[in-house]
């Protein structure tokens, strides 16, 4: 099983959108055993996938399992969760733990527990490798994915200690650049300070969590380019100058200000460019209001025209994506 989460502190980025389409390709069209986990509160992914009436009543109809499930027999000092349970999304073809907007409430108590990962303290230690037992959990599964929220809070911090790689989704716009250099310093600080704490254990308490614990293996594997208009250049589609400038200017700081601080090694034969996705206007909206990936959209979903060669072509374009990440996976 491989962990990727989607982040970025930058929010606006489309990040919902290609989290959920590429996690449905990877299921539906590479047969893979796909887990979403929705650790965002906002709760995009989990709105955008499930309809209207499984939505309802899945909040709505009994105590059902969600991502705030993960914390309070841990907050209660009893330890991680021994279980879990998904949600099958129907089109979307992949597993899913549903978000909740009470899971805000946690971002607390993991910063508390995280100010004692910086004594070396056990307990701190433990509660912040929640995400870390939870992925030793899910074994049955190709790929688990997270869709987090835009910030660089204590909840996304359990999540990119625990994953394997990550992913970047940017919009072409200059925040988005300037965000690169936040997310490179915090996670190698992260990482740095919680690998220090736990060299301060003792054997026996090292040895408790060793099972979950794997030096914080994190690695970025690329970005995708999301948002961009195009325009016809010789029969070619590319974006227009004010987005190109933009674009232009991410291969570098990628590899400045998020390569070398978390891999440590910049590979000139990496493309860390995993691939550009632009503006699919009103297939966006049409994909929401079916709970459908965009690949799989057809006319009882209001696709009509010129519509079906942008379904063809989304189609491609995921298939190229899913390429790409798993090549950048073996390469990092």
């Amino acid at each position: 099983m491989k962990s990727i989460a989607f982040f970025n502190n930058k929010g606006g980025v489309g990040k919902t959108t290609l989290i959920c389409n590429l996690a449905a390709y990877f299921a539906r069209k590479r047969n893979k055993k796909v887990l979403v986990i929705d650790a965002d509160p906002q709760c995009n992914t989990t709105s955008y996938t499930l309809d209207e009436d499984s939505f309802y009543s899945y909040y709505l109809e009994g105590d059902n399992f969600t991502i705030s499930s993960l914390i309070p027999s841990l907050q209660d000092g009893e330890g991680f969760i021994k279980d879990y349970e998904t949600v099958k999304t129907d089109y979307f073809g992949f597993d899913m733990i549903p978000g909740n907007p009470t899971f805000a409430a946690c971002e607390d108590f993991l910063a508390n527990e995280w100010r004692d990962v910086k004594a070396g303290d056990y307990r701190g230690m433990r509660s912040s490798l929640i995400f870390s037992d939870f992925l030793s959990k899910c074994t049955k599964y190709d790929y688990v994915f997270f869709d987090m929220g835009p910030s660089l809070g204590a909840i996304n911090r359990s999540v990119l200690l625990a994953c394997d790689y990550f992913l970047t989704p940017m919009s072409s716009d200059v925040f988005s650049l300037l965000a690169l250099g936040n997310i490179g310093t915090s996670i190698s600080t992260w990482r740095d300070l919680f690998d220090k704490g736990y060299t301060q254990l003792g054997p026996d308490k090292q040895e408790k969590i060793n099972a979950i614990y794997t030096g914080s293996p994190i690695k970025f594997i690329g970005y995708v380019e999301q948002q961009y208009i195009t325009k016809s250049v010789d029969g070619q589609p590319r974006a227009v100058r004010a987005y190109d400038e933009i674009l232009a200017k991410i291969p570098s700081e990628i590899k400045e200000s998020v390569v070398k601080p978390i891999n440590h090694v910049v590979s000139e034969e990496i493309d860390y460019k995993i691939g550009s996705v632009p503006n699919y206007h009103s297939l966006v909206p049409m994909s929401q209001t079916s709970h459908k990936p965009i690949f799989e959209l057809g006319s009882v979903d209001g696709v009509v025209g010129a519509h079906y060669q942008k379904v063809r072509e989304f189609e491609a374009l995921m298939k190229k994506l899913s390429e790409n990440v798993e090549k950048n996976m073996e390469a990092v």
